[in-house]
């Protein structure tokens, strides 16, 4: 798209995602605001990074695998990150000569980044087209907003937000893979980042973020990227995902998602929780605790994920008016780098993910007992990853007859450092939160800015549901 100076930025446009990708206590909110009230986001240019000459390029398309081309109808992964400014913050100029130089020098090692995912006719496969005319769309804006209030802990405005990362048309192929946006605020900056997922999961686009902003620091990025999907290894291997692509998006180039998988985001109630390592250790004890005076005692400690999951899927059952005769069920989502064989590389950068699916009598989750028995059940799943690291790879075939009403979704990682990696040279961001969040009960999920924590976004429909939410988090937390 061509922007002119001082256009407003068509916020929310991109509504197709799937319905499905700290010794203070910290609570954010997110809703819409009235148009009145409501900021703007004004473009004021849109250019391209070209990937250098000196690139390593692939010689010929990148195939996705079967796990990535499910996401071909359901693609956009992003997150913005907010920056306070002080004394060491260079004037904005110097801030975007100093991102658009970091990021061509990124992509020497991440040039795929560049590319489009395209629909190769000639085998029926979607891969990542690469060309040395490949570049990434690098978006300016500036907003009026306060973006101490954006990056604080009062009510969010969900419209700017959506507002600060770029937006991209991905409903027809070919589609570009990246795109990034900064944004001037009076007394800060906003670095925003939209990702086909197809091609990056949530630890991918991590990587590449870590890489970004170590080349913007002047030094070197700790993490080698790969794509090499040969690495990955699926039964059936390319005619797997030919058959993927052909159940999910028998209309190419069109790649709409299906219209049961479309949400407006903009009329969610969004709040971010954040758990110190006081906290985090107190909901431990209580877990094990809770499990051994009821009779059931856990085998180990559960997990920092374990804990801080049970906690937010016990609260989704009690602020949720489900019938006592329902089950209360559970998305997530495993990381199969490390337990495939043989494993894959840290730095892959494509979606190497295993669905998993958990449930609960609604009666269980409301009990005394609630915690642990919600512990255990994510343990029980995650043991399955482990015996077969491949079995849920195809998440829309596991969610094929489930209720969505009754589901909370967890996505990220407790273990995602996105604090930690995203210091482009003017400190941690004062928050990073993911935008694509149109679920009513999705919960993402991060390490917390003081890197001893876990942030936990939630995003529910109604606000009475995420008052009764807050309600039980803090009494559980007590």
């Amino acid at each position: 798209a061509k922007y002119k100076e001082g256009a407003v930025h068509p916020c929310g446009a991109q509504l197709h995602t799937l319905a499905i990708a700290s010794g203070q206590f910290y609570l954010a909110t997110a809703t819409s605001v009235t148009p009145t009230a409501m900021s703007q986001v004004r473009i004021v240019d849109a250019s391209y990074v070209d990937v250098p000459e000196t690139a390593v390029r692939p010689p010929g398309p990148i195939k996705l695998t079967a796990m990535e081309a499910l996401w071909i109808v359901i693609p956009v992964l992003q997150h913005v990150l907010l920056y306070e400014g002080d004394d060491d913050m260079p004037p904005f100029h110097a801030i975007l000569q100093s991102l658009r130089s970091s990021l061509a020098a990124t992509l020497r090692s991440f040039a795929p980044l560049a590319g489009k995912v395209v629909h190769l006719e000639e085998t029926g496969d979607v891969g990542i087209s690469c060309s040395a005319s490949d570049g990434v769309r690098f978006v300016v804006a500036e907003c009026d907003a306060d973006i101490g209030r954006l990056a604080g802990d009062e009510e969010h405005d969900l419209r700017v937000l959506e507002g600060l990362v770029p937006e991209v048309d991905m409903s027809q192929l070919p589609a570009p893979v990246l795109a990034v946006q900064a944004t001037r605020f009076e007394g800060g900056v906003a670095v925003g980042v939209t990702v086909h997922h197809g091609v990056a999961d949530g630890r991918a686009l991590w990587t590449f973020v870590e890489a970004w902003a170590a080349a913007c620091r002047g030094e070197t990025p700790a993490t080698t990227p790969c794509f090499d999907r040969s690495l990955v290894k699926l039964p059936g291997g390319e005619e797997l995902a030919r058959s993927v692509v052909r159940k999910v998006a028998p209309n190419l180039p069109s790649v709409a998602p299906p219209s049961s998988l479309v949400e407006d985001r903009k009329r969610f109630t969004r709040r971010t929780f954040t758990l110190d390592a006081g906290d985090i250790q107190r909901l431990k004890q209580r877990i094990v605790h809770l499990g051994d005076s009821h009779g059931a005692p856990l085998p180990h400690s559960p997990s920092t994920f374990t804990a801080v999951v049970a906690l937010a899927w016990t609260c989704f059952a009690r602020c949720k008016p489900f019938s006592p005769e329902d089950d209360a069920q559970l998305f997530f989502f495993a990381d199969t780098r490390a337990r495939l064989d043989p494993p894959v590389d840290v730095g892959y950068i494509g979606a190497c993910l295993t669905g998993l699916i958990s449930k609960l009598p609604v009666p269980e989750l409301r009990g005394d007992r609630a915690l642990p028995a919600a512990a255990s059940a994510v343990e029980d799943e995650i043991s399955k990853v482990k015996k077969d690291p491949i079995a849920g790879w195809n998440f829309l075939t596991l969610l094929t007859g489930a209720c969505l009403d009754r589901m909370m979704n967890i996505s990220g990682s407790s273990g995602f450092r996105a604090y930690e990696v995203a210091d482009f040279g003017w400190g941690k961001p004062r928050r990073t939160e993911p935008i694509t969040m149109n679920h009513d009960g999705q919960v993402a999920l991060m390490r917390s800015r003081d890197g001893q924590g876990v942030q936990v976004s939630v995003s529910l429909l109604q606000p009475a549901h995420m008052d009764a939410f807050k309600s039980s988090f803090l009494e559980l937390l007590k």
